[in-house]
């Protein structure tokens, strides 16, 4: 796994029952997503460029701890798999302090051309890229 996010949790982030409401671990994992399509070679020129895009279709979050205000958070990333057109992804958010993990998210990205809205092919450097984070994440 790589690192691809690292904040703080700030009491703007609190819900009513004193922990970091749900919307903010979603902003964060997205965050990181966009680290790791990053390192595949999905930038922000390439999809300035190319006209692609990505949208997240499947997104399953498990919270395992409350996060709090002043918690140091760190993310570390890794490719379960690389499709044709989509990106399986894998993130475990931790306490950077502890080591605790506070939760986990598993997605899925599918990559499409922006002017027709349809689903096209990842290039295949992502693929490539993807091999080498998954081979080094040691995951069978």
């Amino acid at each position: 796994m790589i690192e691809t996010y690292r904040g703080v949790v700030y009491p703007i982030h609190m819900d009513h029952m004193g922990h970091m409401n749900v919307q903010h671990y979603v902003a964060r994992f997205d965050e990181a997503t966009w680290h790791l399509c990053s390192r595949l070679g999905l930038t922000s020129d390439y999809f300035r460029d190319s006209g692609n895009g990505m949208a997240a279709v499947r997104q399953t979050i498990e919270y395992v701890r409350e996060a709090h205000a002043g918690n140091l958070l760190v993310i570390q990333s890794s490719v379960e798999k690389v499709d044709q057109k989509a990106l399986h992804l894998h993130h475990e958010m931790n306490n950077a302090e502890t080591g605790e993990v506070l939760a986990n998210a598993s997605m899925i990205g599918v990559h499409f051309n922006r002017e027709s809205r349809r689903a096209c092919a990842l290039p295949n450097s992502v693929g490539e890229l993807g091999k080498e984070l998954f081979d080094a994440s040691g995951i069978e």
